[in-house]
């Protein structure tokens, strides 16, 4: 760590702090010095003070950043000057802290920068390992349905055009944008309130629990793609917060009432019918067109069955290297079964299926045995949703060893749901009993 002030005061005691906390620490009075130790060695991250006498910190950042451009800088400030902050931000700042300077607020900033950093470069080393397997062309289908599908990414993927869509990753990859960041938050699964500080952020003391200013998805995706799942589940309030930043390309953290510019690609997906819940006054009709620029409808898999068998040697293919099987191939009778569900949760209910199977499944093959598609009770009566839903919760607890973060996975939901679950129906993990 790298720390710019011509304060003694300020380097010694973040200096020693840091240093304490396990940091390698360099210090400097001025920005000579700073670009001096800069040249000589590779840091992870400058703390760098903006007002200094001579060359300031706005002008030093950048001539950093010309030196090292992977460089992790963070501004610091006795001056109440949000311009000059965000104007450091414009410049590849990290993100800006204000003086009199806390040694813990400092410390999870340093921590989330260098493990945004980390982030960074493991993403460049996977585009690059990737690169091939992300194309659109390998999203599996081969039917007249999914030809549609591949040549509206074909014609969508190099614009900036907002997509309504479930094949986000596909567009991002093929874009122009696609060496930026991919964003992804699931509109679904939080309240209101989580829901607008993760796509906003937040700053400090903004709400309870707000201990640290935090940024957004729209934020961190800059120069990428924001893709917003199950669109259809917001709250006409974020809804109109979203259009705004769809309009003005600009956020506002909650908290604070500072714009922040950001540059950015939408692509939105959902399953419901957006018209139908506008006539309903649930969904705003302005939010809708300004989303529905470009839009594909990706057809359910019921409507395209010839593509099952692709699905699921692709998903056979992608769990036996995730779970280290060595699984080859799916008997007739497993293949003749799954052809035969309705599939009503689409491809996700497939690809989950066949993990479920996976987990349980003995090598080289999986059998019909390995999928359990129980829809009645023994005397043939129907089951209700609960007792469905429990049924299947408890198979796939059974299958993971009762692995609380496994079993959400495989059940697409988050393990707080799941843990509120089991709750209400009374289960806890079993003992296991030694002697």
């Amino acid at each position: 760590m790298l720390i710019v002030d011509d304060e003694l005061s300020v380097r010694d005691s973040l200096g020693k702090w840091f240093h304490e906390e396990g940091f390698q620490v360099s210090t400097a009075e001025n920005a000579n010095d700073a670009l001096t130790r800069l040249a000589e060695q590779r840091w992870d991250v400058a703390l760098v003070d903006i007002k200094m006498r001579g060359t300031d910190g706005i002008e030093l950042q950048r001539r950093m950043h010309e030196i090292d451009p992977g460089l992790t800088v963070i501004m610091m400030t006795g001056y109440a000057s949000v311009e000059t902050a965000v104007a450091a931000l414009k410049n590849g700042a990290y993100d800006y802290v204000t003086k009199p300077l806390d040694p813990d607020d400092i410390a999870h900033l340093v921590k989330n920068a260098l493990a945004h950093k980390r982030t960074e470069q493991e993403n460049v080393r996977l585009r690059e390992t990737v690169a091939e397997v992300a194309r659109p062309e390998d999203i599996v289908g081969q039917g007249t349905a999914m030809q549609k599908v591949f040549n509206a990414i074909e014609t969508v993927a190099p614009t900036d055009a907002t997509v309504l869509i479930t094949v986000a990753r596909a567009i991002h990859h093929a874009s122009p944008r696609r060496f930026h960041p991919l964003v992804v938050i699931h509109c679904g699964a939080l309240t209101e309130t989580l829901l607008e500080s993760e796509l906003f952020g937040h700053e400090k003391g903004a709400f309870t629990g707000a201990q640290y200013r935090k940024k957004g998805k729209f934020e961190i995706a800059e120069g990428g793609t924001v893709f917003l799942d199950e669109i259809g589940d917001i709250s006409l309030k974020t809804q109109t917060d979203l259009l705004r930043v769809l309009q003005e390309r600009e956020i506002v953290r909650v908290g604070s009432n500072q714009p922040i510019k950001v540059d950015f690609r939408c692509v939105a997906a959902t399953n419901k019918d957006l018209e139908k819940l506008i006539e309903e006054g649930k969904f705003r009709p302005d939010l809708f067109y300004r989303l529905n620029v470009f839009r594909i409808e990706l057809p359910a898999l019921r409507e395209r069955r010839e593509d099952i068998p692709l699905l699921v040697d692709h998903f056979v293919r992608k769990f036996s290297l995730q779970m280290n099987k060595k699984i080859t191939r799916v008997s007739p009778n497993a293949m003749s079964l799954l052809q035969q569900q309705a599939w009503t949760g689409n491809v996700r209910e497939l690809e989950n299926a066949v993990e479920r199977a996976m987990v349980v499944a003995e090598e080289p093959e999986l059998r019909e045995a390995d999928f359990v598609f129980k829809t009645t009770v023994p005397n043939g009566a129907p089951k209700s949703l609960e007792d469905m839903e429990k049924a299947h919760i408890l198979r796939v607890l059974e299958q993971c060893g009762w692995n609380q973060t496994h079993a959400a996975e495989i059940l697409d939901i988050d393990r707080v749901t799941l843990h509120h679950k089991l709750k209400r129906y009374g289960w806890s993990k079993p003992l296991v009993e030694t002697r």
